[in-house]
């Protein structure tokens, strides 16, 4: 097990809802909630781009057309080796099936009651996709986030969503702005936009997959 690290929380703290505790034995337990709420149901009437909305179409069609009549014959397949209650194939099958008509379920959901961004107008502010310098003025880091739709956002990986505290503080930021990201009632903190990299949602940036 890795060492407890507080520069390994910085992420969650800083674009979620978090909390510890130390329990019996000298175990820190890690408990947080992401700004949104849960990602299956949180993303519901997100604004998303004409991008986001045709990455989701093109992973619907493969689900649909391809992926699902191979799972089904997998589970199929797999029926036939015995006794179901005693089946590892047959369980492993049939969790790969559902889990592929739940991901279809979600994605139909989200093209259904997306609300599609306009383009972009041209600024010198942060805007989406743009790639942002930002120094912590609390810890004295630098770190480079990119601000995305919550349907491409990994915070860990520095893909913030234009939602969450940081996303929404830094667009229409400029290089030289200070500003303060309020994460909660009791958390805050102070940042400086330090550079701007402009960006282009390309699709570069691949779709969450949960």
């Amino acid at each position: 097990m890795q060492p407890f690290s507080k520069k390994w929380l910085r992420p969650l703290f800083r674009h979620s809802k978090a909390a510890g505790a130390i329990c019996p034995g000298g175990i820190f337990v890690l408990s947080y909630t992401y700004h949104f709420k849960d990602k299956r149901d949180s993303a519901m009437h997100n604004e998303l781009t004409k991008k986001d909305i045709q990455m989701m179409r093109e992973e619907l069609d493969y689900r649909r057309i391809q992926l699902r009549p191979q799972l089904l014959e997998a589970v199929k397949e797999a029926r036939a080796f015995g006794d179901l209650s005693e089946n590892f194939e047959y369980k492993a099958a049939k969790q790969e099936k559902n889990r592929n008509e739940s991901r279809i379920r979600f994605l139909e959901n989200m093209i259904k009651t997306a609300v599609v961004l306009p383009e972009p107008e041209e600024s010198d502010g942060v805007a989406l996709y743009d790639k942002v310098t930002v120094f912590l003025e609390d810890e004295g880091d630098t770190e480079v986030y990119q601000v995305v739709t919550t349907m491409r956002q990994d915070a860990l990986h520095g893909l913030i969503s234009k939602e969450s505290p940081l996303g929404k503080a830094l667009l229409g930021r400029r290089v030289g702005e200070k500003f303060h990201i309020q994460v909660n009632d009791k958390y805050g903190y102070d940042a400086v936009v330090k550079a701007i990299e402009k960006g282009a949602d390309d699709g570069s940036v691949p779709l969450n997959q949960f």
